[in-house]
């Protein structure tokens, strides 16, 4: 089960904001790890956040028994990671509030279910699913319902 995660931003205020009206959340300025980082924080039993800090910061393990501290790097625009998030809101709703924050939306299949690909400061993959999205994800996202995926000749999309 995932609690949180971080990813950086070029405007970690306007990215978590963005976030957070998706989840029907709240964003706050998040000053433990790196200024100017923000988070979106979705209200659930869990726990659920993202945390947006500045482009270009770095995590270096601390001396000894000291956490994290932040690092200031070159910002790296394009990366492998991304995240999946739940939303209760409309495909409409999603791509109406990624016009307004300047985020492209496009809905994707991948493979056994849906996404919506939102795409923050245009280089980093958000994929949103709607309700009738996390059905199809939680139906196939399992052992048995990838094996089956994988059984009837998946192929890497081109």
């Amino acid at each position: 089960m995932l609690f949180h995660m971080s990813m950086a931003a070029e405007r970690p205020e306007q990215a978590a904001r963005m976030i957070a009206e998706l989840w029907g959340g709240r964003a706050y300025p998040f000053p433990p790890v790196a200024e100017g980082s923000w988070i979106a924080m979705a209200g659930d039993d869990r726990g659920s956040a993202i945390e947006f800090l500045p482009l270009g910061t770095e995590f270096h393990e601390g001396e000894g028994d000291a956490m994290v501290r932040d690092v200031a790097g070159a910002p790296v625009r394009h990366g492998p990671v991304h995240v999946a998030i739940a939303t209760e809101l409309s495909i409409d709703q999603v791509k109406a509030i990624g016009a307004r924050h300047g985020a492209p939306t496009k809905v994707c299949s991948r493979g056994p279910f849906r996404v919506i690909e939102l795409w923050l400061e245009g280089t980093f993959m958000i994929e949103v699913l709607t309700a009738e999205m996390q059905s199809e994800y939680l139906a196939a996202m399992h052992f048995e319902g990838w094996e089956a995926f994988l059984a009837e000749g998946a192929r890497i999309a081109a």
